[in-house]
C-alpha cells in the first residue's frame, strides 16, 4: 500500500523500551547510557542535539571533557550496533551535534503524538497498547507481516489498515485483510474456528490465569449458510453457544477448577436459551447490551495437570441446534 522505504530500525518507547531492525529482530543495546541516548535522539529525530546538551542529560554535573570522551565512546558502541551491515549511517555526527540520519529510525511516541494531534485517536490507542488486556496476558509477538480476517462484504478504506500497521507494528504494505461476509462457507468456519479461543475468552472475564492454560482443543457444528448475514450472525454464534465444545489442560489444583468449571459454559448466563438472533434484535444490534457471561462453548472441560481429574460444565443443546442452524 506504500511505495515508501521502511525506516532501518523502530524504537518503542510506550511501555518497555525496545529495539528492532526492519525485520523486526529484536536488538538489546549493551549499556544504559546507549539506551537513553538512543531514546533521546529517536524522540526528537529531525533535531541536531549539542554534544553538550547530550552530556549534561547522560550525565548530569560531569567534567565537560569526561562527559565529551564518555559521549564518544557511546556514540561509537550506537553506531556499531545500529550500522553494522548499513550502507548508510543512522547517527550522524559532527564535532558539535548529534542527530538521526532522515529515514532511518521510527519511534513509536513521536508516532503516538502525530496520531493524537491530527485527530486519529484509534491509531494513538492501538500505539500507546495500554489497554489492561496486553498486561494480563503478557503476551506479545513480532512479525513482518499482520493477517487479519474481517466479517464484511467490502475491503475497508486505507486508513484502516493504516491502523492495523500501526497496531501490529508493521508498514502498511506487510497488512494483508481478508474479508468473507457472515453470509457465507467462509464466514461459517472462521467463527466455529473461534470456538477454543471463545472459552479463553470466558476464563479472563471471569478472572483466570490464562497462564495456567496449557493446551486447548475443540468442536463446532458448521452453521448452514444463511440468505443474509443478519440470519448468518445468528446461526454462527449458535453454533458455538449451543453446539460449541472445548477441553482445557490446565496447570491448577483441583480446588481452582471447581470454583470457576460452572460459570464456564454459555448455560451460566441470563441470556441463555433464546436464539441468538433473537436477543440481537432484542438488544437492537448492540453485542456489548448482551450478557458478555453468554459468550463461551455451550461445554467446558478443564483438565488438571496436577492431579489428572477431569472437569466439565455445560451440554450441547441438540434441540436449539435443530432449531436455529436446521430451520
Amino acid at each position: 500500500m506504500s511505495s515508501a522505504v521502511a525506516p532501518a530500525w523502530r524504537v518503542r518507547l510506550l511501555g518497555d523500551v525496545s529495539l528492532h531492525d526492519g525485520q523486526l529482530r529484536a536488538l538489546r543495546l549493551p549499556s544504559r547510557a546507549a539506551t537513553a541516548l538512543l531514546a533521546r535522539l529517536a524522540l526528537a529525530p529531525e533535531r541536531a542535539h549539542s554534544r553538550e546538551e547530550l552530556i549534561e542529560l547522560l550525565w548530569p554535573g560531569v567534567d565537560l571533557d569526561v562527559g565529551r570522551n564518555r559521549l564518544r565512546q557511546v556514540l561509537s558502541t550506537l553506531k556499531t550496533a545500529l550500522e553494522a551491515g548499513a550502507s548508510t549511517p543512522v547517527i550522524s555526527a559532527d564535532r558539535q551535534t548529534v542527530r538521526v540520519a532522515p529515514g532511518t529510525l521510527s519511534c513509536d511516541a513521536v508516532l503516538f503524538e502525530a496520531a493524537w494531534r491530527g485527530g486519529r485517536v484509534e491509531q494513538a490507542r492501538a500505539l500507546y497498547r495500554g489497554e489492561a488486556l496486553f498486561n494480563d496476558l503478557d503476551y506479545a509477538d513480532q512479525a513482518g507481516v499482520a493477517v487479519l480476517a474481517l466479517e464484511t462484504r467490502k475491503l475497508p478504506p486505507a486508513e484502516v489498515a493504516a491502523w492495523v500497521a500501526a497496531k501490529c507494528g508493521v508498514e502498511p504494505s506487510g497488512v494483508q485483510l481478508v474479508v468473507a461476509p457472515t453470509a457465507s462457507l467462509a464466514g461459517s468456519v472462521q467463527i466455529a474456528a473461534r470456538v477454543v479461543e471463545t472459552g479463553l475468552h470466558k476464563m479472563h472475564e471471569l478472572g483466570y490465569d490464562l497462564a495456567a492454560v496449557q493446551a486447548g482443543i475443540g468442536t463446532c457444528p458448521l452453521a448452514p449458510v444463511a440468505a443474509d448475514d443478519l440470519t448468518a450472525i445468528g446461526r454462527t454464534n449458535d453454533a458455538v453457544l449451543y453446539g460449541g465444545r472445548a477441553w482445557y489442560t490446565v496447570d491448577s489444583d483441583d480446588a481452582t477448577i471447581e470454583a470457576i468449571v460452572e460459570q464456564l459454559p454459555s448455560s451460566a448466563s441470563r441470556d441463555y436459551g433464546t436464539p441468538f438472533g433473537e436477543l440481537f434484535k432484542r438488544y437492537d444490534g448492540d453485542f456489548y447490551k448482551i450478557d458478555p457471561m453468554l459468550f463461551s462453548p455451550a461445554e467446558v472441560a478443564l483438565t488438571s495437570s496436577r492431579s489428572g481429574r477431569t472437569f466439565r460444565a455445560g451440554a450441547v443443546d441438540d434441540a436449539m441446534i435443530a432449531q436455529t442452524l436446521l430451520a
